[in-house]
């Protein structure tokens, strides 16, 4: 089935678009097909995590209508907590015959990222939904690893509690040897470089250590060691950076 933006009949329901954007600050043909930038440019209403973030992003996309005509809702700030009715607002358009686009500051939206629950509701009301391909950086990061891409989770942000967050390591670790399993997670730039110590300090030698930093810019890094030998190599430079870390025991 074409993923072309249609003109609707207005009995017929529009689309759901899930738009990727950029991890850093690259030319769109750099990291999204042609295909997806051509959809996006024809689209006038738009779902997003924070509006400033997606009025950037359309200019990166050469987005060709003005952005003060353009229709642009933010998500709400807690989607857990949010009403139905909340979600149902937001895909309006898209109940009237008009395309949507779901967009998130970075990256693609829903995946470690708000959205999810946008598109539950748009699958609960006949709304078709069309994600297009983009840069994701679990899957770069998973991608570039070497480590088990057949078994892999993803767990978002561990606790902020030292005791806690080295408990879900260890347990981690655990879960990863007996089953195979990557496991994969992020952290707040700010506390990037605590994480990796802790990551060194709480883990077993052989464990395999993943650093996945700033994806798809100029300033990648991507490196994969035992935790012994990152002891031996030192402290990669993690400070305020996008980062992904990665473990397989």
């Amino acid at each position: 089935m074409s993923t072309q933006p249609q003109h609707h009949h207005p009995a017929e329901r529009g689309t759901l678009f899930l738009v990727p954007v950029a991890l850093g600050d690259a030319p769109w043909d750099s990291f999204l097909p042609a295909q997806a930038q051509a959809i996006t440019a024809r689209l006038h209403h738009f779902v997003v995590e924070t509006a400033r973030a997606a009025r950037a992003h359309l200019k990166q996309l050469d987005y060709p209508h003005p952005l003060r005509d353009t229709d642009i809702r933010e998500l709400p700030g807690d989607p857990a907590s949010a009403r139905d009715a909340e979600f149902d607002a937001l895909l309006a358009p898209a109940l009237e015959g008009h395309d949507i686009g779901l967009m998130s500051d970075a990256g693609c939206p829903a995946v470690a990222d708000p959205g999810a629950r946008l598109v539950a509701r748009a699958h609960a009301l006949g709304i078709r939904v069309a994600p297009l391909v983009g840069p994701s950086s679990i899957l770069l990061g998973l991608m570039g690893s070497g480590l088990n891409g057949q078994s892999f989770a993803f767990h978002g942000y561990l606790p902020v509690n030292e005791a806690e967050r080295d408990t879900t390591l260890r347990a981690l670790e655990d879960e990863s040897r007996k089953l195979g399993r990557t496991q994969i997670f992020i952290e707040t730039p700010y506390r990037n470089e605590r994480m990796f110590d802790a990551l060194l300090k709480t883990l077993k030698p052989e464990t395999r250590v993943c650093v996945a930093c700033d994806l798809s810019t100029a300033g990648e890094l991507l490196q994969t060691r035992s935790v012994r030998d990152w002891k031996k190599t030192g402290h990669p430079a993690l400070a305020k950076r996008p980062s992904l870390f990665l473990l397989l025991a």
